[in-house]
């Protein structure tokens, strides 16, 4: 059998349908939005072949119309799909409303100029073009950690993709061998193939992204405390290495505040561990509230924290805490019934100290003198 042009959207249009089937099965339920994204985008494409194919054996009719348009509709849709999806896993994405308005107006514009071979090619083929080379750019300068290996493979699949694409464009409008879903031109042949070659390189590259995804979730879970979603030990032991190194190399100062809260065994056994877990997720809220961009605050343990304060001295310190606890008062007597209180210790970066463990050590000093002075109260080491 001859591998004409649409026996090769076939083969395209019936992997793309095994795939979006598979996938869930594959991934689960209990996926990201950014998965789900992909596994639609895979979805769409499928469709857009289908659609495309089924319009060749009504052409000239009102059938083909829809069809043709609605194959259109899925094609730019699926790449809006790949645009989310690139946007939940490297983050926030640039010209989302320029990328939306090609995405609702190239379908409409190829139906209002159906009758109009060269110009419904010309116009449809373009505007998937510059679509394509959006979905391509947003593949760039990632705000959240990601591997480059797949960026790149979707960024280069994209950039093939966009050149056929464009160039069918042309064939279609400027010569007399118009490249319709039945004429054997190369064009079409290497469109198809390239079609073919993009599916396959686009969702190993994804599948490779939510693996990415999962692997990075993984290793925040692992820093991250469950109950206040605030960094744990180990978590705040990694970023405050780094805190501590730019502060010595810009010569910043730089405050650490140990804070426990007063009597909270009584909390426990008087109201109980549910209510224990609500004042521990109440005093994390008000701890981030407090702070400013740039600082960091965790729950090492317990009912132990600690606050790293960048550019602040011990004066800015003080201040921190008069917020704090104002702050804290008026929410535990709100939302608990009753009021919540903690101890403080600070301790502020000394010239030549490059140990982190060094400044924790008198920040919980000074924590300890705090609570046999009798709790409630924020002490400086010397």
């Amino acid at each position: 059998m001859q591998l004409d042009f649409l026996t090769l959207l076939a083969t395209t249009a019936i992997s793309l349908f095994l795939i979006s089937a598979s996938l869930p099965l594959i991934m689960g339920r209990n996926i990201s939005a950014a998965a789900r994204y992909m596994q639609a985008s895979l979805l769409l494409q499928a469709l857009a072949w289908a659609t495309i194919i089924g319009s060749t054996y009504v052409a000239g009719t009102l059938a083909d119309r829809i069809l043709s348009s609605l194959s259109i509709g899925c094609g730019c849709w699926a790449q809006w799909m790949n645009y989310r999806a690139l946007a939940g896993w490297l983050g926030p994405r640039p010209f989302p409303r320029t990328l939306l308005a090609l995405v609702v107006a190239t379908p409409l514009g190829y139906f209002l100029s159906f009758g109009s071979y060269p110009i419904r090619v010309g116009y449809a083929n373009a505007m998937l073009a510059v679509i394509t080379l959006l979905v391509a750019w947003a593949t760039l300068r990632p705000l959240r950690p990601a591997e480059s290996g797949w960026r790149r493979l979707i960024l280069v699949s994209m950039l093939t993709m966009a050149g056929l694409t464009l160039a069918r464009g042309i064939v279609g409008t400027f010569t007399d061998q118009y490249p319709s879903f039945r004429t054997p031109h190369p064009v079409n042949v290497a469109f198809a193939m390239g079609a073919c070659v993009t599916v396959v390189l686009n969702t190993i590259a994804m599948l490779v992204a939510w693996r990415d995804e999962a692997e990075y979730k993984l290793r925040e879970l692992a820093l991250t405390d469950p109950l206040t979603d605030l960094p744990n030990r180990r978590g705040y032991e990694l970023r405050a290495v780094a805190m501590l190194a730019l502060a010595h190399r810009h010569q910043q100062p730089l405050t650490a505040i140990m804070l426990d809260l007063d009597h909270f065994k009584q909390v426990n056994d008087t109201h109980g561990h549910e209510m224990g877990d609500r004042a521990l997720r109440l005093f994390s809220q008000a701890l981030t509230d407090t702070c400013r961009s740039g600082d960091l605050v965790a729950r090492l343990g317990g009912e132990e924290f600690c606050a790293l304060l960048m550019h602040d001295t011990a004066h800015a310190g003080a201040l921190f805490d008069r917020r704090l606890r104002q702050r804290l008062y008026q929410a535990s007597a709100a939302e608990l019934g009753f009021v919540l209180d903690y101890s403080g210790g600070m301790a502020t970066l000394q010239p030549g100290e490059s140990d982190l463990a060094a400044l924790m050590a008198r920040a919980d000093g000074a924590l300890y003198a705090a609570k046999i002075a009798g709790r409630g109260q924020l002490m400086a080491a010397p």
